[in-house]
C-alpha cells in the first residue's frame, strides 16, 4: 500500500495538466530543476564546510 504504482502516476500527472495547463508545464519543471540545483549547491557547500570544521 505505500508504494506509488503506475496507475498513481499518471492519475498525478493528469491532475496537473488539468490544474497548470499544457503551457505551464514546462515552465513549472524548469522551477524544479532550478530548486534542486540550488539544493544540491547549497547541501554540497555545507558538507564541505563540516569537513574543513572537522580538520
Amino acid at each position: 500500500m505505500g508504494r506509488i504504482g503506475l496507475t498513481e502516476i499518471i492519475l498525478i500527472l493528469l491532475v496537473v495538466v488539468l490544474l497548470f495547463g499544457g503551457r505551464k508545464i514546462p515552465e513549472l519543471m524548469k522551477g524544479i530543476g532550478q530548486g534542486m540545483k540550488e539544493f544540491k549547491k547549497a547541501s554540497k557547500v555545507d558538507s564541505d564546510s563540516e569537513k574543513e570544521a572537522t580538520k
